[in-house]
């Protein structure tokens, strides 16, 4: 592509991010009909399903930048995907929730706590891994890729056992949160479909169709905004890093308002901290198909927005934890914090960039 025009390529760009936008929220709403009507509902392959089906964009665009020798693409879209997709939470906050009290505060629960427990866990293998040295590869693996997949999967089944006997008072929900339990938008969801006449064989369908979509339109994605990063002098790592990042979470945002204007708030946060638990085991699908090891490659601004993503995340835990009642500008403090962060991160991104 990078022989056509910055207009016909920001076109292009465009048109790709609308139909994510589409088709993700489609992939979304099939997938709770699915989780209802398997019985999956919180059991370890619904939530794989989840995460698989919420960031097919972010597939789409790791397959075909590390098919295509791009690793750098790939990498900043998997970590500055999570710093973005944290500041989808700021969104939520200020636009999403009705009513005194922030996002923070009707979510609040432990099983909250331990899911950005494991966002963390899993950036902090990410640099560590980015340490290794290249040459430690084997059947095309790499150590770093293959712990954070094992770990992914092992807090996975501590969330799950968390979210049904948890030993604390009140299974670790905090008083005055949001009334009904986690997950009923997915019940609404699912009862629209039926009162819709949509039968499982027709979900099905739509979603295997929106994924196909999704696939599609992540490749273009991928494919146009490498050529307009060169287009305009932006470096592919930073590209990736913010303007691609922020074009995949569009479904995230979409679907995330739903949920919050459902008043099912702790769904909300759970979808963002589970996809950003998922992203980074990306890395190991980008070892795979490149036959490199991807993680020892991490530039600066990878390890940077690595950094970025831990403490917005760690932030929203703590204001999970203290929940904040205030609301300023229409957002909690820790939305506050986690939006002026992200400002100036993003200006420190570019000044690591320039001096790296």
């Amino acid at each position: 592509m990078s022989g056509l025009s910055l207009p016909l390529l920001l076109l292009i760009f465009v048109a790709a991010a609308a139909a994510i936008w589409v088709a993700g929220v489609q992939l979304s709403n099939q997938t709770d009909v699915l989780s209802v009507r398997l019985h999956l509902g919180s059991a370890l392959g619904g939530l794989i399903l989840l995460a698989i089906a919420t960031n097919l964009p972010e597939m789409a665009i790791v397959a075909s930048a590390a098919i295509s020798g791009n690793v750098g693409v790939a990498v900043g879209n998997i970590l500055g995907g999570i710093a973005i997709q944290t500041v989808v939470l700021v969104a939520l906050d200020a636009f999403g929730v009705r009513g005194r009290h922030p996002l923070t505060y009707r979510a609040a629960s432990l099983v909250l706590v331990l899911e950005a427990a494991l966002v963390v866990a899993v950036l902090a293998v990410v640099i560590a891994g980015s340490q290794l040295p290249a040459g430690l590869i084997a059947l095309r693996l790499t150590p770093g890729p293959v712990l954070i997949a094992i770990l992914w999967i092992a807090g996975l089944l501590l969330l799950k056992r968390a979210g049904t006997n948890l030993p604390w008072q009140e299974s670790g929900e905090a008083p005055d949160n949001q009334g009904p339990p986690r997950g009923h938008s997915r019940q609404q969801n699912e009862k629209q479909a039926t009162t819709k006449g949509t039968s499982t064989a027709r979900s099905a369908i739509i979603f295997g169709v929106a994924a196909l979509v999704t696939l599609a339109a992540g490749v273009v994605l991928e494919r146009s905004g490498d050529a307009i990063a060169d287009h305009i002098g932006l470096s592919g790592v930073l590209f990736g890093a913010t303007v691609l990042a922020a074009a995949t979470s569009l479904p995230e945002l979409s679907t995330g308002l739903t949920s919050v204007k459902n008043g099912d708030y702790q769904l909300a946060m759970s979808d963002i901290f589970g996809g950003n638990a998922f992203l980074p085991v990306l890395f190991l699908m980008a070892t795979l198909l490149s036959g490199k090891a991807v993680l020892p490659q991490a530039q600066s601004t990878d390890i940077y927005l690595t950094a970025l993503g831990m403490l917005l995340t760690l932030v929203y835990a703590a204001g999970l934890l203290f929940r904040p009642q205030r609301r300023i500008g229409r957002m909690g403090i820790d939305s506050l914090i986690v939006l002026l962060l992200y400002v100036v991160g993003v200006a420190g991104l570019f000044a690591v960039a320039n001096t790296g």
